[in-house]
Parts: C-alpha cells; sequence; structure tokens
C-alpha cells in the first residue's frame, strides 16, 4: 500500500471499538423499516465527529440521510448504509454490519482530508431496505443526482465480490366470502379462507412451471377471526422475483391468475393489491468498479469465492445500479453455511467474525472511493461500461 493508503488503513483500525460498539448499538435495537430512528441518529452523530457535514431527512424519508465531504470538484463517489432489521428476528440481515461499514469508510477517508484528491465523497444512509423500498424513494427523490457511482456491501457467509440480485414485486390478495356459523350453517357462508389456502396451493404447484432462476414465496396475513365463523376475509402476500425484469411481470401476471382461479372456484370476490412503487430491479454488473474493489481487498489478504449461482436474493440496490455505476460485494461475517434471515445469522451479526468483516469491507471501500477520486478516468470508464450495458 501506499503511505496514503496505509494511513486510511490504520485510521479505521483505530476506530475499530468504536465502530463495533455502534454496531452492536443498532443490533441491540432492532427498528423496521423507515422506523430506524435511533440508528440514523447514531450513526449521523458518528458522521458528525469525523467532520462530515450531515443532511437529515433526505429524500422525503425521516431516517434517511446525506452525510458529504470535500468540494464537488472532480468525481462524486457516494458509499451506501442501510440499517433496518426484519420483524421478529432482528437484525438478521447484518444490516448493523452494513451501516457500521460504511460509516467506517467515510471515517477513513475523512482522517486523511487534507491529502484526498479533488472530489465529493458522500456517505448515505438509505432506510427500509427490506422491503420498503428506500432506495427507490431517494432516487426519485433526486438524492443520486450528480453521483458518479456507488458502493455498499452486504453480510454473508463468504467474501464475494458480486452476486446477482433478482427483480422483485410485491402482490397482495384480498379475498371476501360471507361469513356463517361453521358448524349450525356451513352451507349458508363462503369461505375466503379456503381462497386464500387455493391461492397458495396453486402458487405452490406453479413453482414446478418456472425458470430455476425465479422465485415466488408468501404468507397468508389474515385468516379469519374464529374458528367457529365462516371466515368473509382472508389476504395473503407474494413476492415474485425473476432475474429478468420482464420475466418478472409475465410471472406477477401468472401469481394474479392463480388468485384469480381460486376466488371463481370458491365463490370469492377478489381484490388485487399491486405495490408498483417499491418494485426491485435486478443488479447490474460493473467490472470496473468490482475489479477496484477486489484489488484492495487482496490487500488484506482476503479470498474470495467463486461467485454464487443458486443463492438469489434481491435489494434496492439493484435500482441504483440501473441508473448509475454501483457494486455491492458480499462479506464473511457469519460461518460457513449460515443462511441469511435465520436466528443463526442474527447471533453472527454480533461476533468477531462480524467486526473482521466490517473493519475489512470499510478499509476496502475506502481504498476503492479513494482509488475512483484519484483515478477520474476509472470513473468514466466505469460509466462507459454501465452506458453499454444492457
Amino acid at each position: 500500500m501506499t503511505p496514503l493508503q496505509e494511513m486510511i488503513a490504520r485510521a479505521v483500525d483505530r476506530l475499530g471499538d468504536d465502530l463495533e460498539k455502534l454496531s452492536h448499538r443498532i443490533h441491540d435495537n432492532p427498528e423496521l423499516g423507515y422506523q430506524e430512528t435511533k440508528a440514523a441518529a447514531w450513526l449521523t452523530e458518528f458522521l458528525d465527529t469525523q467532520g462530515f457535514t450531515v443532511e437529515r431527512g433526505v429524500g422525503g424519508m425521516e431516517t434517511a440521510f446525506r452525510a458529504m465531504l470535500g468540494t464537488g470538484e472532480g468525481p462524486t463517489i457516494a458509499i451506501l448504509c442501510e440499517y433496518d432489521a426484519l420483524p421478529q428476528i432482528g437484525h438478521a440481515c447484518g444490516h448493523n454490519v452494513i451501516a457500521t461499514a460504511g460509516v467506517g469508510a467515510g471515517a477513513g477517508l475523512a482522517a486523511v482530508r487534507d491529502r484526498l484528491p479533488k472530489g465529493q465523497i458522500q456517505v448515505i444512509g438509505t432506510p427500509a431496505e427490506e422491503g420498503g423500498g428506500g432506495k427507490v424513494r431517494l432516487i426519485k427523490g433526486g438524492v443520486f443526482d450528480g453521483v458518479d457511482a456507488a458502493m455498499m456491501v452486504h453480510g454473508f457467509d463468504r467474501w464475494v465480490a458480486h452476486a446477482d440480485l433478482l427483480g422483485i414485486v410485491r402482490v397482495g390478495f384480498e379475498f371476501t366470502g360471507k361469513a356463517a356459523h361453521a358448524s349450525a350453517d356451513p352451507w349458508q357462508g363462503v369461505n375466503a379462507l379456503d381462497a386464500a389456502i387455493q391461492t397458495y396451493n396453486n402458487v405452490a404447484m406453479l413453482r414446478q412451471q418456472v425458470r430455476p432462476d425465479a422465485r415466488i414465496h408468501g404468507i397468508i396475513t389474515h385468516g379469519g377471526a374464529a374458528p367457529n365463523i365462516i371466515p368473509e376475509f382472508a389476504a395473503a402476500t407474494f413476492l415474485v422475483r425473476s432475474i429478468n425484469i420482464d420475466d418478472m411481470w409475465e410471472l406477477e401476471k401468472r401469481v394474479i391468475k392463480c388468485a384469480e382461479g381460486a376466488a371463481k372456484a370458491t365463490g370469492c370476490e377478489l381484490k388485487v393489491v399491486e405495490h408498483r412503487d417499491t418494485v426491485y430491479e435486478p443488479m447490474k454488473r460493473n467490472a470496473t468498479l468490482l475489479e477496484a474493489f477486489r484489488a484492495n481487498l487482496r490487500t488484506f489478504g482476503v479470498s474470495e469465492s467463486p461467485e454464487l449461482k443458486d443463492r438469489l436474493g434481491s435489494s434496492d440496490i439493484g435500482n441504483v445500479s440501473q441508473v448509475i455505476p454501483a457494486i455491492q460485494p458480499m462479506v464473511k461475517i457469519a460461518p460457513d453455511g449460515t443462511p441469511i434471515h435465520s436466528r443463526a445469522f442474527e447471533a453472527a451479526a454480533k461476533s468477531a467474525l462480524a467486526r473482521e468483516g466490517m473493519l475489512t469491507a470499510a478499509k476496502a471501500m475506502a481504498l476503492t472511493t479513494l482509488d475512483l477520486l484519484a483515478d477520474p478516468s476509472l470513473v468514466g470508464k466505469a460509466q462507459a461500461e454501465f452506458r453499454a450495458a444492457r
């Protein structure tokens, strides 16, 4: 490493205990999407102390923020943070590590602000990744206007520079039937729960007929008021995913037909509730940014695992990658084989392995940002690749 790179890495290491305490604090106080008031406050307070100029409530969201360092001359590079938790199982996606790796990268660069090349660093806090579409709203709100490239990391059970992400759309079904006594007059009722269950079973059979890079899964969110009443209302929500956005929309149509068939078979009325404002798009690969990150990761002795072909998720970072060059490398914070969104992963997100992954990721993002500021032609190459990609 150059002397400047070494200074950045040492600055991150010096902040290691503070960053770990911040990560644990967020982990121990899980907040759902758009409710991350504590996490957003703690993260922005930390960035304040590191010399960033912090804007809170950007994009019309109370828990979003943008912290800026440097001038507008030269490239503008964004480092993204996520900090929302999952219902019931807390930080089982490791967003506490994502957030602290992001602010840690920013802090490492802030420590050498007087030596940095011209350009601006933005640490952007993005709420509600777990289905709420915070980055979608930030894009629509113009927060990424003028940003030349963006990066973030995500916790995993291994190091992987790139993972494909599936496009995803949420669709809800509300079935209305007719209440009746379930024992005395069941023939007088129209069972909305039957329609919801039949929809679930129809979708289960549909799964056999979809491509291997597609996913459909859902839950019944309302199944009735009491077992001795024929349910007059039932509801279900499904997530429909595909590696190709056009295929995703076609698959959504098939899922809707599953619900329509169930409603017709049971005699229920059906209302389809579509959530077009939180559609997540597939991840657009940017090899230029990935190689820069990989080179810095190798500096810290990290051995990267092969890219994933079967463990496919979704994120609104995909939407960002469709408007500017962006990457989301996967960082090892859990033992091999630990599934994301599990209680085991939630526990791992507060482990010594999580601290190691967080600090290494922070240093790699900081050095990658330095590379982009120091060599604007590298930013130009990433943007040219972005424009050429489909």
